[in-house]
């Protein structure tokens, strides 16, 4: 049964059960390109796999960008 968070402002469907890490694959985003806050607080790389999303989550997902 999918639950309800919401990334970055936008209201998203995740299935239940889903890790960080799921999610951002879900969203085709590469892991060693972001950070990411999970209800206020920042959740380090190594806790994504661990980390379960729960309904009403609220995350920031942000994306390091290079240039120069």
């Amino acid at each position: 049964m999918p639950i309800d968070i919401v990334v970055n402002g936008q209201p998203q469907s995740a299935p239940e059960g889903q890790t960080l890490l799921g999610l951002l694959r879900q969203l085709r985003l590469d892991p060693a390109r972001v950070a990411v806050e999970l209800d206020r607080c920042i959740i380090k790389q190594p806790l994504w796999a661990e980390t379960v999303l729960r309904p009403g989550a609220q995350l920031e997902i942000v994306q390091f960008v290079g240039g120069g």
